[in-house]
């Protein structure tokens, strides 16, 4: 990474953080020490402290504005209409893009709770919690309504949320599928598993892509 000596101290902090998630994602927290991280921004490691007094400071910092973000993304893509299907179809696109855009963010936030503090796990869990119940409540609703058929609303939630996180894993851009292609093939996925109705054009594409992976 290019050094940041001379610009301000909002670009630094930018730096730092973009930094970090990408060591962290690659090597993961406990090995990313505070002089690594200043090696790779190309700052002295006791600059750093000025923005993070301790390394777990930044840690909390990467998964607090990971979930700010994440659930301002959704205000946003939330749809106005009340139709179960067209909220968890909107949910879908926005998390599964949300989490492509931003995969070594998504993987601190993932794979690193058990570094957290207690209260700050604790303030992070609460977030999640709260995004995830929006997700919870279309399901909900659209069960209510007959348009879903699901046996546990909490379980399929989780499910959902496991299977649409997971793509960072894989995706890679520029390889065989595309972010919408992916999207909709995991579109199509949410909803059988949630038991509503595939119309003609996503069946159409789910097949076209069988036939290439074939």
């Amino acid at each position: 990474m290019a050094r940041t000596t001379g610009s301000d101290g909002e670009k630094t902090e930018a730096a730092v953080r973009e930094a970090a998630a990408s060591l962290i994602a690659r090597y993961g927290y406990e090995a990313m020490s505070m002089r690594r991280l200043a090696a790779e921004v190309g700052v002295q490691a006791a600059a750093l402290y000025r923005y993070f007094p301790t390394k777990e400071d930044l840690l909390f910092t990467l998964m607090r504005e990971h979930m700010e973000g994440l659930t301002a993304a959704w205000e946003t893509a939330r749809p106005t209409t009340a139709d179960p299907e067209a909220r968890l179809a909107a949910y879908v696109r926005n998390h599964i893009a949300f989490h492509i855009e931003r995969r070594h963010s998504t993987h601190a936030s993932n794979m690193e709770l058990r570094s957290l503090s207690h209260d700050r796990l604790t303030r992070i869990l609460r977030m999640r919690t709260a995004y995830e119940k929006e997700l919870r409540a279309i399901l909900r609703d659209g069960a209510e309504a007959g348009v879903f058929s699901i046996e546990d609303t909490g379980l399929t939630a989780m499910a959902l949320i496991q299977m649409m996180t997971g793509v960072i894993v894989w995706f890679r851009p520029g390889e065989r599928l595309s972010v919408a292609e992916v999207t909709a093939t995991y579109l199509s996925m949410t909803m059988r598993l949630v038991g509503a109705k595939i119309d003609g054009t996503e069946e159409r594409h789910v097949h076209a892509h069988a036939q290439l992976r074939a």
